[in-house]
């Protein structure tokens, strides 16, 4: 299932193939075709450029293999018993496609997984790759000089994640799944196993591991004939033999705690100031309908919970600089709510007791009904778009709703039946409902709390006082309720008066209309098939940051992004923003060298609230009057 949000994951389950194309229904369409291969491999084939495949992760490794996984990786792409010598980076480089870090492998701590890139308007092309990943299935080659070649690039990697972010993120990874094998289990590894481990040692994890029962594949794109993708993915993988009797992939449980855990990092290359709170629990199921409301009541719960956080933010000497919270699925077995905010320097102690209080009132008060229509609005105006643009998606959502398929057994439905049942569940959400999953954000529900600073302003001690201030708070039910502001109803409260048009002229070389008005705008536009939920605008005028003085360069330049942060549309951005809900429209404005502009992107039913907020800000608002009249 699709959804709003998308859960990081692992992919590593039974041996799969999965094509599908990009142009119809991921269950129903015509063009999709099923099959079983003689290996137990599964197809499912629809139709874009990628295929995707998957195989071993850094949680298998022993302690003398600690890198290992990752190394594979990087021999795959070196050699293997049919393309020698660097090979595969050559055919990838010939068709157009990026290599390099990331580019085309990831290991992590659950998987790793190889991406190739190629053009399917030529058959040749999508059968070398295939068959590129069917050598990568059994037959990368682990010998002594191939390894030697190979540390170098893996010592690089290495060497680049020793940064401040690099060091950071490691020692709250080994903090969050500590008692865990995640712990130590790192997918860059030990700098000394990756110097000196032998070919063997490789060699034996690959063999270990890397069996059909334990891979898939998924290739989506527009193939002419989606069931010819599957007799290639035969042709390549049918050979290849399945283990008798493989090794299960073994299960590796993250325990849970009631006590808090703390870190204050601090790292003088780091950035800025930041807090993060994360709340680790089990990874729930999706497959009925009940888990698919769950799912969407979590959503909402985020969706409001982040529209308060930006409120505060927007306040006046608010406590951090940006903060929001999300849901993720850190490794199989466990997922994590967490609340991430970037603050001033010796402003973490600030940031942490806001944060925590937010929540905290959720749980004595609860959202509004106000609030969670809001919010309903805006899923609902989400999906309706998707369902429009069904037909138009990126290859990428097929491709993730099917490895969500394989990692997580979750349904692949279509975004037909999934925006059918949003429109049918979200109404019967209650407010109640939602607010009821603030209870999965206490301090003794596996929480880990981080700070990162320049420089040390908080300790320890100090964090663990903040969470028995705000845990005696809401015993004593001292924190008040929330306190919205006033939204107004309609965006432009006075309509004008309309004017009329003057004049049209056609440019069919172009397929363009102009419009010329009665006040002396002129309006060009043009139909396109691009986006069926899409309406791109842009108005110009000019005269820019080049007619200005020299001494009023600096500030004018910067007028725009600031006009931007307290409202540049006559409404604040809190306030705009709920003004909006349920609608997609847009608005932005810039003003360059030579002429300013505004700039729109909305659906075609919502093009005149994205106009009235233009005009509300250009002819009623004095700061946009003066950039544009």
């Amino acid at each position: 299932m699709t959804l709003t949000r998308r859960l990081l994951g692992s992919f590593f389950e039974v041996a799969t193939l999965i094509l599908h194309p990009v142009f119809g229904d991921p269950c129903h369409g015509s063009n999709r075709s099923q099959g079983q291969g003689d290996r137990k491999e599964r197809c499912v084939v629809t139709s874009d450029e990628l295929i995707y495949w998957a195989c071993g992760s850094s949680v298998l490794e022993e302690e003398d293999e600690r890198g290992v996984a990752h190394i594979v990786e990087h021999l795959a792409f070196s050699a293997t018993k049919k393309y020698t010598n660097h090979d595969i980076v050559k055919f990838l480089e010939s068709v157009g496609a990026e290599f390099g870090a990331c580019q085309n492998a990831v290991t992590s701590s659950d998987d790793t997984v190889y991406e190739l890139f190629v053009p399917v308007d030529k058959p040749e092309l999508l059968s070398q790759a295939i068959s590129v990943l069917a050598e990568f299935s059994s037959e990368v080659r682990v010998s002594t000089d191939d390894l030697e070649k190979e540390r170098g690039a893996v010592m690089e990697e290495y060497r680049g994640n020793r940064n401040a972010n690099g060091r950071m993120q490691d020692a709250h990874w080994v903090l969050m799944m500590e008692g865990s094998k995640y712990a130590d289990r790192l997918p860059i590894g030990l700098e000394k196993v990756i110097r000196t481990v032998p070919s063997e040692v490789v060699k034996q994890f690959y063999r270990k591991w890397y069996h059909l029962h334990n891979m898939a594949v998924i290739a989506v794109g527009d193939f002419s004939d989606t069931q010819s993708v599957v007799e290639l993915i035969r042709t390549h993988f049918g050979p290849k033999s399945s283990a008798h009797d493989p090794l299960p992939i073994p299960h590796f449980p993250v325990p849970s705690h009631e006590e808090p855990r703390f870190s204050c990092f601090v790292e003088s290359e780091a950035a800025g100031s930041a807090v993060m709170i994360s709340y680790k629990m089990s990874v729930d199921e999706l497959k009925t309908v009940k888990d698919y409301k769950d799912l969407l009541t979590e959503s909402m719960f985020l969706y409001a919970l982040n529209q308060r956080l930006f409120k505060i933010s927007r306040r006046k000497d608010p406590p951090y600089f940006s903060c929001s919270a999300a849901a993720d699925v850190l490794v199989r077995p466990v997922k994590a709510y967490m609340i991430t905010s970037s603050c001033k320097e010796k402003c973490t102690i600030e940031a942490l007791e806001s944060m925590l209080i937010e929540v905290a009132r959720i749980r004595l008060h609860g959202f509004s009904e106000r609030e969670i229509s809001v919010v309903r609005a805006l899923l609902m105006s989400e999906v309706e778009s998707a369902y429009l643009e069904r037909d138009q998606m990126q290859s990428s959502s097929l491709r993730d709703e099917y490895l969500q398929h394989f990692l997580r057994n979750e349904p692949v439905v279509g975004i037909e039946y999934e925006a059918q049942l949003q429109k049918t569940i979200l109404p019967q959400i209650s407010a109640s409902e939602i607010s009821k999953y603030s209870e999965k954000l206490q301090t003794s529900c596996s929480c880990v709390i981080k700070t990162m600073e320049p420089w040390a302003t908080a300790t320890v001690d100090d964090l663990k006082a903040v969470v028995s201030k705000i845990n005696s708070l809401e015993e004593e039910g001292s924190i008040s309720p929330w306190d919205d502001e006033h939204i107004p109803e309609e965006i432009v409260s006075i309509k004008p008066n309309p004017g009329n048009i003057v004049q049209e002229l056609e440019f069919s070389n172009i397929e363009v209309t102009e419009l010329i008005l009665s006040n002396g705008m002129r309006v060009c536009y043009k139909c396109t098939d691009f986006f069926d939920d899409q309406v791109l605008f842009t108005g110009f005028s000019y005269g820019g940051l080049s007619e200005l003085p020299e001494n009023e360069y600096f500030s004018c330049s910067m007028g725009s992004t600031i006009a931007g942060e307290i409202g540049v549309f006559g409404y604040k951005p809190s306030v705009l923003m709920d003004m909006l809900a349920g609608k997609r429209a847009e608005v932005g404005t810039k003003v360059g060298a030579y002429m300013r502009t505004f700039s729109g992107d909305c659906s075609p039913s919502d093009l005149e609230t994205a106009l009235q907020v233009c005009f509300h800000g250009i002819l009623i608002f004095p700061f946009l009057n003066i950039l544009f009249s």
